[in-house]
């Protein structure tokens, strides 16, 4: 793992988390396409050249800056047993000075979600916040009835918050969502969520 200003790359025991690269279109658009009916219920609504290679290669230049600039940390998840494109994690606004904290945001593609790579990923992502990036919050929210996103992020040491109303527009609707956070040294304990 590599300072904030660095090129990020992230290993795990069964994958690489690095920032997208121009290579990465077809496996990512392929991966995003197989997964429109997956995906499209929790997502901001896809803009019309969503999976073109412009919008592509406009991802990967914002993802260039914001390393560069020490605002988000955007990363693939890539399996380390045949490189195949599974998803990927963003810790994004990222805020220094006396919050020092950082949103976290992620997906997987329908072939790869119930297999653990998502926790893995979350974990080491969080792990880098706290250790290389000296993060001491990081923030994650969820459309109440994501129930696969909740767990992930509970089992991945995120404790529930609260709702906010009207978080984001998802498919076209402003929606409410559930906010879970973790922190450096936590001491909160396990908390019912009801």
């Amino acid at each position: 793992m590599l300072t904030r200003r660095s090129k990020v790359r992230i290993e795990t025991e069964r994958m690489v988390l690095r920032p997208p690269q121009h290579s990465d279109f077809r496996s990512w658009s392929a991966l995003r396409r197989a997964s429109i009916a997956f995906l499209t219920p929790w997502e901001p609504t896809w803009s019309a050249d969503h999976l073109t290679r412009k919008a592509f290669t406009n991802r990967v230049y914002w993802a260039q800056r914001s390393i560069s600039g020490g605002t988000a940390v955007p990363l693939f998840l890539v399996r380390r047993a045949d490189e195949v494109l599974l998803g990927a994690i963003t810790l994004d606004n990222i805020r220094r000075g006396p919050a020092q904290a950082g949103t976290l945001g992620y997906w997987i593609g329908a072939p790869h979600a119930r297999h653990g790579y998502m926790r893995d990923a979350i974990e080491a992502v969080v792990h880098h916040g706290f250790t290389m990036l000296d993060l001491s919050r990081i923030e994650a929210a969820c459309l109440p009835e994501n129930t696969a996103s909740r767990g992930v992020l509970e089992k991945s040491g995120f404790k529930y918050e609260g709702v906010a109303q009207s978080y984001l527009q998802i498919n076209g609707r402003w929606r409410n969502h559930v906010l879970y956070a973790n922190l450096r040294g936590d001491r909160r304990g396990k908390t019912d969520i009801g």
